[in-house]
């Protein structure tokens, strides 16, 4: 199959790229390697799809309409996985207007993209976050009473509601995935995992909001990709599932595993509660599990250690870079 994959370069997108690869299709990324974290980062990560095989590049903003027009009409793309985003709901709060640009123009961009050169499959990188601080656990798919409560988890549940209208209106088959914190080597710098397992390792405090008790639904990025891969053969107008790992973490927990993992003691900078966080996320996931076969199958203290691996190879990495 003939794929088009946005954010390529990304946390995610680079793991399902090599994977799309390995499974055979024939791969494009389109990604603007924008500096919300380093771009060296992310042409680091693109390096090691092209070892998984050919692969072509456009570095283009999801945004630019004549850009991603002729990406789409040199690859012709039978199918879309649309990943590229501005992520982050503390970062949303900061610059909203940037938010809704890229997270809901530029998916319109895309889909408009799509229907113009007759994608057949249209997937949607959603998040968690589109629950919002609901009092209804776990998350499921068919509760429609969602009241996100940041800029960036509003522009994703927007990004759904126009999926929708694009599979109504044109007949698109289109399935809206709903990660639940992603994590595992190559994950984004400010994202929790990494940024406390760096923290630690230097001796440095890590930020501790609140009294510990909030709780987030970790899933390693290899049983995430599964997920995406399901979702490319399964057949539906739209359809929306949730991607977690269904056993929340504390913030407590997470310390302490991490203190484990690496072997180190944390000094905990204790903060108030942020605005925009919600108290858990947890995923119910037997409907994808149903339907797309989609069993997380990374336990939390497997997916640590090999997070730990990770940095210490990518410290010595970049050791040998320096010098």
């Amino acid at each position: 199959m003939r794929i088009l994959v946005t954010g390529g370069a990304g946390f995610i997108g680079s793991h399902l790229c090599e994977r799309l690869l390995r499974d055979g299709h024939s791969v494009a990324i389109l990604d603007d390697l924008n500096d919300f974290y380093p771009p060296a980062d992310k042409r680091a990560h693109l390096e090691a799809v092209e070892r998984a095989g050919p692969v072509m590049f456009f570095q283009a903003d999801v945004c630019d309409r004549h850009a991603v027009d002729e990406a789409f009409a040199f690859t012709r793309p039978e199918a879309v996985i649309h990943l590229a985003a501005r992520a982050g709901v503390r970062p949303s709060l900061a610059d909203p207007l940037l938010y809704e640009r890229v997270n809901v123009g530029g998916t319109v961009v895309l889909l408009e993209a799509a229907r113009r050169h007759n994608s057949t499959k249209f997937i949607f990188a959603s998040s968690s976050s589109v629950y919002g601080a609901t009092s209804t656990v776990p998350f499921r798919e068919d509760d429609y009473n969602l009241l996100p409560v940041s800029p960036y988890a509003a522009t994703k549940l927007a990004g759904e509601k126009l999926c929708y209208t694009y599979s109504h209106l044109y007949g698109l088959s289109v399935v809206c995935l709903r990660f639940f914190t992603v994590y595992g080597p190559r994950q984004r710098p400010d994202l929790a995992i990494r940024k406390f397992a760096e923290r630690m390792l230097a001796g440095q405090p890590i930020p501790y909001f609140g009294d510990g008790t909030t709780a987030r639904d970790y899933t390693f990025v290899e049983d995430t990709v599964q997920g995406i891969a399901s979702a490319l053969t399964f057949e539906t107008r739209y359809d929306i599932f949730n991607l977690g790992n269904s056993s929340p973490v504390t913030l407590r927990d997470l310390v302490t595993s991490l203190e484990n993992a690496l072997g180190v003691r944390a000094i905990l900078d204790r903060q108030p509660d942020q605005p925009g966080d919600v108290p858990i996320t947890y995923s119910d996931v037997s409907k994808a599990g149903r339907l797309l076969q989609y069993q997380p199958r990374t336990p939390f203290a497997t997916g640590l250690r090999r997070m730990a691996e990770w940095l210490a190879e990518e410290a010595e990495r970049r050791g040998n870079v320096a010098a």
